[in-house]
């Protein structure tokens, strides 16, 4: 199963938090992680094997909207940060559309992706 991780930049440690609370999760589940760059970047670093694409505002929101739409992406986990503007928001509004377009789980906080990593 492939998931989809995207954090803002005041949200990428708690995204690396939550990946390391269901590591052993995400190994037995065999799940496979995609990554907008930095995020990407920072879970390699955290020892997390990703699939990198561009930075979420050179394009890499659209590039996973992409993978939603072609069926490839089973679950997105974007940790947004509300509190802060963002120059990319209509390739994040595309993505979350997409997500709700071919009813692909998408979990904005850390609370709802909890939720949806037990449900594997």
């Amino acid at each position: 199963m492939e998931i989809a991780i995207i954090a803002h930049d005041g949200k990428k440690a708690e995204m690396i938090q939550f990946l390391m609370d269901f590591k052993a999760v995400l190994s037995a589940k065999n799940i496979h992680l995609v990554a907008t760059g930095t995020t990407g970047k920072n879970a390699e670093k955290a020892g997390f094997k990703v699939r990198k694409f561009l930075s979420g505002p050179y394009g890499g929101d659209a590039q996973i909207a992409a993978r939603v739409a072609e069926g490839k992406t089973k679950m997105v986990f974007f940790f947004r940060d509300p509190l802060d503007k963002h120059p990319h928001e209509p390739d994040i509004a595309m993505l979350m559309r997409l997500c709700d377009v071919h009813n692909i789980p998408l979990a904005t906080n850390p609370a709802t992706a909890e939720l949806l990593i037990k449900s594997v």
